[in-house]
């Protein structure tokens, strides 16, 4: 099992006022991104709305992809939580939408590639929520397998290796919710990574692999 899918949470706010949008100091409207592990990512609307997503990464027992999985108020009630901590100055905002959908996610927290019927097909998965920029890359990637010649790309470590696959149920349960306590963990003192996620590291499973 190389891919188990997760599911990642998504609120959008009404549009900010022009006094409400100065507060924030967001004037060059950057895509943002904090450095935790279990990460939120913001961004712009064209109508001046704050899309604020990401944090908790749910897996279901089994790897199910369900519709009901979408409705979860407990994360979003959470990211709401979260979005006010990063925007204090914006209390009393409302948020207009939610949303929620899974996530292609690999052992190692990347795309890996491949090819498949003898060569006429090429594949990039497990891009772990980490897609939009690493898409083109991914793109150029499957254009070099194709043609079958080796390129600078097609030797890298990454293009070449697959991650470790997922174990089992109800190993892959058990796993995955102990890697997102340690995570938590980690986010609460400072980034210090446990002998835990230490030694997924050291194989080759997690971000800091």
């Amino acid at each position: 099992l190389m891919t188990v899918p997760v599911y990642d949470y998504v609120l959008m706010t009404e549009p900010l006022t022009d006094d409400q949008l100065a507060s924030i100091g967001w004037s060059n409207r950057q895509g943002l991104a904090d450095s935790a592990n279990q990460f939120h990512y913001y961004r712009l609307t064209a109508d001046n709305r704050i899309l604020f997503g990401g944090y908790d990464a749910v897996y279901h027992f089994g790897g199910k992809v369900r519709p009901e999985y979408e409705d979860r108020p407990e994360s979003h009630r959470r990211l709401a939580s979260h979005f006010f901590t990063t925007f204090p100055q914006l209390e009393g905002l409302r948020f207009t939408h939610r949303w929620a959908g899974a996530i292609d996610s690999s052992s190692r927290f990347c795309a890996f590639f491949g090819t498949a019927r003898r060569g006429r097909v090429a594949y990039a998965t497990g891009f772990t929520g980490l897609g939009v920029g690493a898409a083109r890359f991914a793109a150029d990637v499957m254009l070099d397998k194709l043609s079958g010649e080796p390129t600078e790309r097609t030797e890298l470590a990454m293009v070449r290796e697959k991650p470790i696959p997922f174990p089992p149920e109800p190993l892959a349960s058990i796993g995955v919710n102990l890697v997102r306590a340690a995570m938590d963990r980690a986010d609460h003192d400072e980034g210090k990574r446990n002998l835990f996620l230490k030694t997924l590291d050291a194989v080759g499973m997690g971000f800091d692999s």
